[in-house]
């Protein structure tokens, strides 16, 4: 007979409890007081790899600095160009 109060068909109420009992819930309980207290310690700040967005931020300026030195007088030509070409209200 299936019991409402288990997590899978068959158990017993004591083996079908939802929440962690003995070793499973001490290790995680273990596991969270050491983050916290990792937390405390370092204050909180993360040690490690350079996040994401930093290199993507980087390697987008670096982009953009080498195609402005490559083609900048280009761009600026086709830039006055544009706005030579570009008659006023009433021309």
């Amino acid at each position: 007979m299936l019991d409402r109060t288990t997590t899978r068909p068959g158990a017993t109420r004591a083996e079908g409890r939802a929440t962690p009992t003995g070793r499973a819930a001490a290790q995680r309980g273990t596991g969270v007081l050491r983050r916290l207290r990792s937390r405390f310690v370092t204050g909180g700040h993360e040690r490690g790899d350079v996040p994401g967005w930093v290199l993507v931020t980087l390697m987008t300026a670096g982009l953009v600095v080498t195609l402005w030195a490559v083609a900048g007088p280009r761009l600026a030509e086709v830039f006055e160009d544009s706005l030579s070409s570009v008659q006023g209200p009433g021309n």
